[in-house]
């Protein structure tokens, strides 16, 4: 499966992870913040993240 090497990712449930490596299959994801101000990273997710 062909990955994005600008792009590392460990989440083995997404939809867009490649099965072969620690990369995202994606040209591009988005990041998200859940709060007005993101201070933590606990604050921020990957938008684009979809469940296998």
């Amino acid at each position: 499966m062909n990955h994005n090497s600008s792009i590392g990712c460990s989440v083995a449930e997404c939809k867009f992870h490649c099965k072969d490596d620690n990369y995202c299959t994606l040209d591009n994801i988005q990041v998200v913040k859940h709060s007005q101000k993101a201070d933590t990273i606990e604050c921020t997710d990957c938008g684009s993240f979809k469940i296998n």
